[in-house]
């Protein structure tokens, strides 16, 4: 391909609809729903929400960085790629390849910890209670300095489940970028 193609407006719409509606969706998903849904919800039915929601967001995240990657890169000559245009694509293609690692590998690895860990919980009666509403000691520290088992599957939770926030965190900020660099072109608003 020796010349950069040029999109159609719908193209373009498409494109933008993908990328911002992306990035609104991960910014509720990281920063509004999750720290409302937790502070609220019985600590196994924020499990249990999270368990059935986050399957389908990772998912949607992995199709549209697949669908604006789609889009994006057949629009340049891959010869005479500018410094902003070989970033944009690296920023897309690395939200591909983190919405993909959440949706296909630790997302289920996360949610099958947290599924041992409040089977474990529910025999010592914990989970019904809505983070922060207990008093006295921290029941669950108390289970986990008593329990190994419980100590080891918590610290495999956590590992998941960190990895996967930063899977995220990434794919946030590679689409924020990506939109600043769309914002950064626009020739009028």
């Amino acid at each position: 391909m020796d010349e950069s193609w040029e999109p159609g407006s719908l193209t373009k719409v498409v494109h933008l609809l993908f990328l911002s509606g992306a990035w609104g969706m991960q910014m509720w998903v990281t920063f509004v729903s999750g720290f409302l849904l937790f502070r609220n919800l019985p600590r196994h039915t924020f499990g249990l929400v999270q368990s059935k929601l986050f399957p389908y967001y990772f998912h949607i995240c992995t199709a549209c960085a697949f669908v604006n990657l789609c889009i994006l890169a057949p629009q340049h000559a891959w010869t005479r790629l500018t410094f902003w245009e070989a970033s944009q694509l690296c920023l897309l293609l690395l939200s591909l390849t983190l919405a993909a690692i959440n949706a296909r590998w630790l997302g289920p690895r996360t949610t099958a910890a947290m599924w041992a860990l409040q089977t474990l919980e529910k025999e010592r009666g914990l989970g019904g209670e809505v983070p922060g509403s207990h008093q006295g000691p921290d029941p669950y520290r108390q289970l986990r300095d008593r329990d190994p088992k419980y100590s080891a599957l918590r610290q495999i939770f956590f590992r998941y489940h960190g990895l996967s926030s930063l899977c995220n965190l990434g794919c946030l900020l590679s689409n924020g970028l990506s939109l600043g660099r769309l914002a950064l072109g626009l020739r009028s608003l």
